[in-house]
């Protein structure tokens, strides 16, 4: 009698055979991954290669932090830094007592100019963010709540301005 050829070893089920639509997907895969790689970058996608873009957002995660240590050097709590939500940015929610502020940190060459850098549209958002901010962390949504701003210049120290704005519709209920 010839001798008989070994069984064929069971496929694991970790491991499976190659089929046919198994080269055909991988291939229609490799496409759309050498399209999408060819596709230009979109106008709001931040280039890393920028340095003005760069170099702005460093020097106001440096003013944040300058506002950030002023403020704890007053006697603020740090609740939340960059807080960030779909209606919009708060850069720093503080705490002293009862009180919660919402500030808004500005970085300019003059302290005049970024007093005036705050716009109406940006104090609408910082407030619906404010208000994401409430929804979210319900225990503070009863104490006393400011809007302030926090001017930075690269030299001095950074001016704080209490009630630097106030919504309009009003939180009342």
């Amino acid at each position: 009698m010839p001798p008989s050829k070994p069984p064929p070893k069971p496929v694991s089920p970790t491991r499976r055979r190659v089929q046919a639509g198994d080269i055909l997907r991988a291939e229609r895969a490799a496409k759309a991954r050498e399209a999408k790689a060819q596709e230009p970058a979109s106008s709001s996608e931040i280039s890393p290669a920028d340095p003005a873009r760069q170099a702005a957002f460093n020097l106001g995660l440096s003013a944040e932090s300058r506002a950030a240590s002023y403020l704890l050097s007053r006697g603020y709590r740090i609740l939340n830094r960059r807080f960030r939500s779909p209606a919009g940015e708060i850069d720093i929610i503080a705490r002293r007592g009862n009180l919660v502020v919402f500030v808004e940190v500005k970085a300019r060459p003059t302290t005049d100019e970024a007093a005036f850098a705050v716009t109406p549209r940006q104090r609408r958002r910082i407030a619906a963010a404010a208000e994401a901010w409430l929804a979210l962390s319900p225990a503070f949504a009863r104490m006393d709540l400011r809007f302030d701003a926090v001017l930075v210049a690269p030299s001095g120290v950074p001016v704080h301005i209490p009630g630097a704005f106030e919504i309009e519709d009003g939180w009342d209920d």
